[in-house]
């Protein structure tokens, strides 16, 4: 029930973050066992790479407590869809949270909203919509992929969220939404190979009121595609964003201060000789001063996807 609401001490069955450092985070069940390749059922003792932990003792532990391993110590944290993202199984190429974060505003998702996405894949973006929406709102999530659709469905079990998502298979490029969820979604998502073959079913799933949609795709041609499709069917506030998150390098500098003082001095024609009282002052320590500064990595961060949003507005007739 670790995703459900803020918690102070960890319980059994609870996913926890173990965190050893910024770059190394692992999600751990907390059971005190757990079966094994051969069907045995063995002490669950989790491996780091500064010792052992046996998961056993967790249990009834603080969150944010500090908790040793058998060759050092780590954090034990409740899991938060920023965490989970870093730490989750891959059944699919997941979306970060730099692409999560404009997702959520730009869909305006909100508690109370119904939200539509396809693909579940990972569950990665899933977890983001389920916060945004709690406690009166419900995610309806589809993936082609049976075997993909029942993991997501147990995982949003075991996390205690699955009360406000439902979890269909269903190729939604052929099939659509399904009529029960026609005129019924605030929001559509779209992650699929082909989101412009959808665009038709997100139109009927959204409200008469109007909604909002937003598909990721990888190529600017599938973008463009489903640009087409979203003006033929009436959208506006059509457009296509690439967000590439950046980290400024900030370092403290040490410049020396130029004397500028001779620029006030006219101007004359005679010839300067340097004088050995001139030698001796430029041999002296020149005055600096220590500015902090901030520029761009010699290295930028590489191509994500193209989000494309679209707004439809209220009362367009869906016959």
């Amino acid at each position: 029930m670790s995703f459900l609401k803020p918690k102070t001490h960890i319980e059994k069955g609870d996913v926890v973050i173990l965190y050893l450092r910024v770059s190394s985070m692992h999600a751990i069940e907390a059971v005190p066992e757990i079966v094994n390749k051969k069907g045995e059922t063995i002490p669950h003792i989790f491996q780091t790479n500064y010792g052992s932990l046996k998961v056993e003792n967790i249990i009834g532990v603080e969150y944010g407590s500090k908790v040793e391993l058998s060759k050092g110590w780590a954090h034990v944290l409740q899991p938060t869809p920023e965490l989970w993202t870093q730490t989750l199984p891959h059944r699919t190429q997941i979306i970060y949270t730099p692409d999560i974060s404009m997702i959520i505003h730009q869909l305006e998702v909100r508690p109370g909203a119904v939200v539509v996405e396809s693909g579940t894949g990972s569950g990665s973006l899933s977890h983001y919509f389920l916060r945004a929406l709690k406690p009166t709102g419900h995610l309806h999530t589809f993936d082609f992929h049976e075997a993909r659709a029942d993991q997501a469905r147990d995982e949003f079990r075991r996390h205690g969220i699955a009360d406000f998502v439902t979890v269909y298979h269903r190729d939604v490029c052929n099939l659509g939404f399904g009529a029960e969820l026609d005129g019924k979604a605030d929001a559509v998502f779209l992650d699929l190979p082909a989101p412009d073959l959808a665009v038709p079913h997100a139109f009927k799933a959204l409200k008469l009121s109007g909604g909002r949609f937003c598909s990721f795709s990888p190529c600017i041609e599938q973008s463009q595609r489903s640009i087409q499709e979203l003006t033929k069917l009436g959208f506006n506030e059509i457009v296509s964003l690439e967000v590439l998150q950046q980290e400024n390098v900030v370092k403290t500098r040490t410049l020396p201060v130029i004397d500028l003082e001779f620029l006030k001095l006219p101007k004359t024609d005679e010839t300067t000789t340097t004088t050995a009282a001139n030698a001796e002052e430029s041999k002296a320590p020149k005055e600096v001063k220590k500015y902090l500064t901030s520029s761009n990595p010699q290295t930028l961060p590489g191509h994500t996807g193209f989000l494309t949003f679209a707004s439809l507005p209220p009362n367009i007739p869906k016959a």
